[in-house]
């Protein structure tokens, strides 16, 4: 990326970034997630692959998370204030592993061997 576009995105220099990152940092707050728990593994398969590369207690956190967010939105309430302010919503647990998985990727397609997994209708 160009300088520029590093500066115009980081929001420690734009506080337009910085509004949205507040922005989005209270709407995760208020169900409880975090942003790596938006990632999608039906969408993306290396998100996938990263998912079965984590260890069982991270997976099953996100897990909780996740069905926690889905009951609060359909009860239509968010959590209460006091629990709000214990979230992490930008500590991430997902990153490195998925940037693992897509340098693999990567690799192998410049090596011309067979991909690992073959995307499919789930």
């Amino acid at each position: 990326m160009s300088s520029f576009l590093q500066s115009f995105l980081d929001p420690r220099k734009n506080w337009l970034a910085a509004m949205h990152m507040k922005s989005i940092s209270q709407r995760l707050r208020n169900f409880g997630l975090r942003y790596d728990d938006l990632y999608d593994p039906y969408y993306d398969l290396d998100v996938k692959e990263a998912l079965n590369r984590l260890p069982r207690e991270i997976v099953d956190a996100r897990h909780q998370r996740l069905k926690r967010a889905m009951d609060l939105s359909m009860k239509h309430e968010y959590l209460p204030p006091h629990l709000q302010a214990m979230q992490t919503p930008f500590r991430g647990y997902l990153q490195e592993m998925l940037a693992v998985v897509k340098k693999e990727r990567a690799e192998r397609e410049a090596l011309g061997a067979l991909p690992l997994y073959q995307r499919t209708i789930p």
